[in-house]
């Protein structure tokens, strides 16, 4: 009777599901939509807007660190209740603010928020909570944030186009508090061992004692690691996906730029937001059956295609959707494939800490990305030539993830792997 009762790990997920999806899906995703109207209304660029972004980004790259030292350190549920507070809060605050300083000010709690709840949150969690079908559940909690986000688009969008941002704003980050803080109180766990269990799918592997449980902590040491050719080219595919990702945000600006109506922007990132959520299930499931580094190539792949059709079709609507839907189910590999190529190429052992250190890529990407490809429009009215960068970045996004396992391997053969 006891195997058929369902691993609390499940509940773990449903509770990160809600918590990461509404900061991603709810908050960050919706972020774009906010720029055009904003831009108008105070009067500023969009290269100067998107700053805020920037500056949120440079907080994210120096709390990263100091956020993980104080997941191992403190109590998990007060950090993320916390943790939405700020990230929440600042954002709704963004309603009240008549100053372009306003929205550079609040990127800093808004990020230290976002370091806990979109960052460090699940993939440290689910690493802790799931021995087997790992890479499922980290598709599933990108799927539910392209869930959140095919929902939360449209009707911000539509929010904004009938009460203005102003009250969006506040609407939105209000919503999100009133539901993650008690998911929070009521569903996290930091370990297993809160609850007296073993993680999901450990219990299976006890056969042999503790050896079992010993050999899926194997993997290469972060000393190791860090001087490696296979952890640079990580570092490499986490900043240019993210820089990949972070055009999202431009996305209704460049519909603006090429007649498209606000209302039709919502849409269609909506449209983009389901391409998430296919693309974290199917990668998630494809991590599982075929490989991290296979399906790496595959989502690049796709996204390549994705801005070709932006480059060559962006007069056609349909074709707009059918991007949306690639661009998405691309951009989920930062969620889903980033975490499992990092246990793949070095396992278990000092996951934690080589992925928090390979996440610094995240946000540097940001901080170069988000406002150049701002300035690349004000100066030229068009985001033609970022298109074609970013077709540069899948192709060497492309290259690193392959001399990353030829890295791997040789760390391996020198008996690195224990």
């Amino acid at each position: 009777m006891a195997k058929s009762k369902m691993h609390y790990a499940w509940l773990i997920l449903v509770g990160l599901c809600l918590m990461v999806g509404l900061g991603k899906g709810a908050l960050n995703n919706t972020a774009g939509l906010f720029i055009s109207p904003v831009s108008k209304d105070l009067g500023v660029g969009i290269g100067n807007l998107t700053l805020y972004l920037s500056i949120s980004s440079i907080v994210t790259l120096f709390f990263l660190p100091i956020g993980g030292k104080l997941m191992a350190k403190y109590n998990i549920k007060g950090l993320l209740v916390v943790a939405i507070l700020l990230q929440a809060g600042s954002f709704a605050a963004f309603g009240l603010m008549s100053s372009i300083w306003g929205w550079y000010i609040l990127a800093i709690p808004l990020a230290i928020g976002g370091v806990f709840i979109t960052v460090i949150a699940g993939p440290v969690l689910i690493n802790s909570w799931f021995k087997k079908s790992n890479g499922l559940a980290l598709g599933i909690m990108g799927a539910a944030s392209g869930a959140i986000g095919a929902v939360t688009q449209p009707v911000v969008g539509n929010l904004i186009a009938s009460k203005g941002w102003s009250q969006s704003y506040i609407f939105v980050g209000l919503a999100v508090l009133i539901i993650v803080i008690p998911v929070i109180l009521l569903l996290i766990k930091k370990s297993p061992k809160e609850k007296g269990l073993l993680p999901y799918g450990a219990s299976a592997a006890v056969e042999n004692g503790e050896a079992a449980e010993n050999e899926s902590e194997k993997g290469i040491s972060i000393a190791v690691a860090r001087k490696s050719g296979a952890f640079y080219s990580l570092a490499l595919f986490f900043f240019l996906i993210t820089a990949i990702g972070s055009f999202s945000i431009h996305i209704p600006t460049f519909l603006a730029n090429k007649g498209y109506s606000v209302e039709f922007s919502g849409t269609v990132m909506g449209v983009y937001m389901i391409g998430v959520l296919l693309g974290s299930l199917i990668l998630g499931i494809l991590s599982d059956k075929i490989g991290s580094k296979n399906t790496s190539l595959l989502a690049m792949i796709l996204g390549g295609a994705a801005v070709l059709m932006l480059l060559f079709f962006a007069n056609v609507s349909g074709f707009i959707m059918v991007a949306a839907v690639l661009l998405g189910f691309m951009i989920a590999s930062i969620g889903t494939l980033a975490p499992a190529l990092t246990a793949t190429l070095f396992g278990s052992k000092d996951y934690s800490q080589i992925y928090s250190l390979a996440s610094l890529g995240l946000a540097v990407a940001s901080i170069i990305a988000l406002p150049a490809y701002g300035y690349i429009y004000d100066f030229t009215g068009t985001y033609t030539i970022v298109l074609w960068i970013i077709v540069g970045m899948f192709i060497v996004n492309i290259l690193a993830v392959l001399f990353a396992f030829t890295s791997k391997k040789k760390l391996v053969d020198q008996g690195h792997w224990n």
